[in-house]
């Protein structure tokens, strides 16, 4: 699955780079589902979803 970033954020797993809206996340490899739970939820530090599944085009 394929994320994208809707909310600005500094990730403090990822040596506090950061996001802006419209980047893809993560910037590269990929993310643990629980970090992908907690960043698309409100379960994190800013307590907004900060990033959103988009839809794979082949």
């Amino acid at each position: 699955m394929k994320y994208k970033v809707i909310e600005d954020f500094k990730d403090l797993q990822d040596n506090n780079h950061i996001y802006r809206v419209g980047d893809k996340y993560p910037r590269s490899g990929r993310a643990k589902n629980e970090r992908i739970k907690e960043l698309s939820g409100y379960e994190n530090k800013c307590k907004v979803p900060l990033i959103e599944e988009v839809e794979d085009n082949g």
